[in-house]
Parts: structure tokens; C-alpha cells; sequence
């Protein structure tokens, strides 16, 4: 049996999640849009918040311990808090990877550059 596409089949499994939750991110006025965005960019601020509390961030505080695991599943929420605010947007598995290809070709020729000044033109094509 061959394996799924392993970014398209997390895109179809979110996708069947908001549906079964209520969120159909294919039928969004732009009101709709700006809602859902600020939910899952709170959403997101909110996972993020519990990501930094699985690890040891409080210098004056010795009893903390590194929790990987929970430090794991904050991720994995994050990317569904993702996933959605790109359905949210209509991109597909495909837009987020050529996107994605794009956008890092830019961050290497920053790099590459010393990234001394910023260009507020550099992403536009993508």
C-alpha cells in the first residue's frame, strides 16, 4: 500500500476536524475570515504559552524540569491551529509547500546576503 501524501493527508484530516467541530473554512464571507484568523492566531498565542511552559524558562525557579513530551504535543496543536489559518486563507497542502519553497529560497539569500537591511520587497512573489 503506498503512504499518503503526509502534508496533503494532515491538511484532509484538519479539514474533517473543523467540519465535525462546526468550521467550514471553504464557505467564508470575509468577516467569517477575520474571525476565524484572530481565533486560531489566539489559539495559537495560547499554545505557544503552554509550549514555553514545558520547558525550563524561569532562571529563578529550580524545580522546573524540561517536559519533552508536552513540549511535543504543543507543537502538534500549534500545527493544526496552522493548518486551519491556512484553510481559513484557501491554501492547500500545495500553496503552503510551494510557499513555502519560495519563502525559504528568500531566507537563504538574506542569509547569504548578511541580511543588513531589510526589503519589504523581497516576499512578494510569493
Amino acid at each position: 500500500m503506498e503512504q499518503p501524501d503526509q502534508l496533503r493527508e494532515l491538511f484532509r484530516m484538519q479539514q474533517a476536524l473543523n467540519l465535525r467541530i462546526g468550521v467550514d473554512t471553504s464557505r467564508m464571507d470575509e468577516a467569517e475570515k477575520t474571525k476565524w484568523i484572530l481565533n486560531y492566531c489566539r489559539a495559537m498565542g495560547q499554545e505557544l504559552a503552554e509550549l514555553t511552559d514545558s520547558v525550563p524558562w524561569k532562571w529563578w525557579a529550580k524545580y522546573q524540569k524540561f517536559d519533552d513530551q508536552n513540549a511535543r504535543v504543543e507543537v502538534v496543536d500549534l500545527l493544526h491551529f496552522l493548518i486551519s489559518m491556512a484553510q481559513v486563507l484557501g491554501m492547500s497542502a500545495d500553496d503552503v509547500f510551494a510557499a513555502y519553497l519560495k519563502k525559504n529560497e528568500v531566507n537563504f539569500r538574506r542569509q547569504d546576503s548578511g541580511y543588513v537591511a531589510k526589503d519589504p520587497t523581497d516576499s512578494n512573489h510569493i
